[in-house]
């Protein structure tokens, strides 16, 4: 079956995390595997991220994350998802993300994880094979 429109991503920075030349690698990545990217940029609140999945109805929520603040940006974000009816989109987190971690953000609904050195390849693929 095919789609009536591209998957739409959207990518976000959270918090203070000042460095986007990964997320900008990713969207490219995407936006050139078919994908809409709507990059919402640097220094997004969780209450940011989930009002711009409502508008945009994106079908993936992707966070890129060198600044060490992802767990509790999560925690935070989860339960505004939650609330909005979000729930049922596919969360997936990049960046730092140490190894101690990913179990919780699982936890958290950030069914994809994927460490610094994670191949391009890798994310496109699993977007394509976890939304339907």
């Amino acid at each position: 079956m095919t789609r009536a429109r591209p998957i739409r991503v959207l990518l976000a920075k959270p918090g203070l995390d000042g460095h986007d030349q990964g997320a900008k690698v990713v969207a490219r990545a995407l936006m050139e595997a078919g994908f809409e990217v709507i990059y919402t940029g640097l220094r997004q609140t969780p209450e940011a991220v989930a009002r711009a999945v409502k508008e945009s109805n994106a079908d993936v929520i992707a966070l890129s994350s060198m600044a060490g603040s992802h767990v509790p940006f999560c925690e935070k974000l989860t339960p505004l998802l939650e609330n909005a009816g979000l729930a049922d989109r596919l969360c997936i987190i990049g960046g730092n993300l140490p190894k101690r971690d990913h179990a919780h953000l699982r936890q958290l609904g950030f069914r994809g994880i994927f460490p610094s050195s994670s191949r391009l390849d890798d994310i496109v693929n699993y977007i394509r094979d976890n939304v339907s």
